[in-house]
């Protein structure tokens, strides 16, 4: 899972933790070669500062030349002052083993990173936002080297991963559900978008499942007139979860099919209606239409977008366009298990700025997770 993203990271922290180290070195050793100048140039003050003292002293008598003298010699104590002081930071910032990354230090990696980024699925303005938040984290600023290198860098690259996820924010499918079923006595209607053959319908069923497990009652409604063999793809599993499925013959109006299996759930105190479309093509502007009208006839509490995440940047694009049609609310990711690059999360999140509710990590019906940022972003970083 994630295999080649999950590389790249790695290999951009090595590169950076060995960099951080070999400037740690030249640094510790220029300093060593400044510390013993200052302090030729500190026994070069206390001599002069010694030499002055005589003078002052002989000099004495004459007032005014000896208050100018004095003044001098004030100088010199603070010039003196301000070099130790500088000793003194330079010799901490030494044992403390800190060094500073520039801009130049990291131009070269950044650049790799960027470009596996991209490579991985993850969206431009993604991969942008990403690379500033680690330059931010990394550059300009004293780090600790040594043993907790390698962790300052990987800290950089979570808290760069996560900032994506943190500006949608989360979203508690169960207690939405529930909010809604108490609020609405007991009926909530969930509309499911997407294109065929990205595993929407078999997600629709693991929800389902996943409702009836927490004692939800649930409706499934065929709204897929149109592909040969959609309703009894869906009738499969609703005859494998003991659900009623709600249908129309080949061709019929969708959006009625998904009025009757509302009125069907209010009529019989079920609690959730699960709304299965047609898989439309982006591109398809009368099947869009269609899509709208159901949203119009029978207004959906909630529309998930469902797409595959191996799909890469094409699936971003289809999530942008679904959710300037009709609007989406929440995204289901599925065949997580076999992508190997793990950007497409991360660019869906936040190229429509809305939140990930699952990923699909198998064929059977347990096999839906709940999405979690720090769960992610863990098993991209390895």
């Amino acid at each position: 899972m994630f295999d080649r993203l999950k590389k790249k990271l790695s290999e951009f922290r090595e590169t950076v933790v060995e960099k951080i180290k070999k400037k740690a070195e030249r640094e510790e050793v220029k300093e060593e070669v400044e510390e013993e100048v200052e302090e030729e140039v500190e026994e070069e003050v206390k001599e002069e500062e010694k030499a002055r003292k005589e003078e002052v002293a002989e000099r004495r008598e004459e007032k005014k030349k000896g208050e100018r003298e004095e003044r001098e010699v004030r100088k010199t104590k603070k010039k003196a002052k301000g070099i130790g002081t500088l000793l003194k930071e330079k010799g901490k910032a030494i044992l403390e083993g800190k060094t500073v990354l520039d801009e130049k230090d990291l131009e070269k990696p950044l650049e790799v990173l960027e470009e596996a980024l991209l490579e991985s699925d993850v969206a431009l303005s993604v991969a942008e936002e990403i690379i500033s938040s680690v330059r931010r984290e990394l550059v300009g600023e004293r780090k600790k080297w040594g043993a907790k290198t390698e962790e300052l860098v990987q800290s950089a690259l979570k808290t760069a991963l996560l900032n994506v996820f943190s500006a949608v924010g989360e979203f508690d499918f169960e207690r939405f559900v529930a909010t809604r079923v108490r609020a609405k006595q007991g009926l909530v209607n969930i509309a499911f978008v997407g294109v065929n053959g990205t595993g929407k319908t078999t997600s629709i069923a693991k929800v389902a499942k996943r409702l009836l497990d927490r004692g939800y009652s649930v409706v499934l409604a065929s709204a897929d007139t149109y592909r040969a063999g959609a309703t009894e793809q869906l009738e499969t599993h609703a005859a494998n979860l003991g659900l009623k499925l709600i249908k129309h013959q080949y061709g019929a109006d969708p959006a009625a099919v998904v009025y009757d299996a509302v009125k069907y759930a209010q009529s019989n105190r079920k609690e959730v209606v699960l709304a299965d479309t047609a898989g439309r093509m982006h591109t398809s502007v009368n099947l869009m239409e269609q899509l709208k009208k159901i949203c119009r006839v029978t207004p959906p509490d909630l529309v998930v977008f469902v797409d595959e995440a191996i799909a890469g940047n094409d699936a971003v694009e289809r999530a942008k366009r679904f959710d300037e049609t009709v609007g989406i609310d929440a995204t289901i990711l599925t065949k997580v298990d076999v992508d190997a690059k793990g950007g497409t999360a991360i660019s869906v999140a936040h190229s429509t700025s809305k939140p990930i509710l699952f990923l699909g990590v198998g064929q059977g019906y347990e096999d839906l997770q709940k999405f979690n940022a720090e769960w992610l972003v863990e098993r991209l970083l390895g």
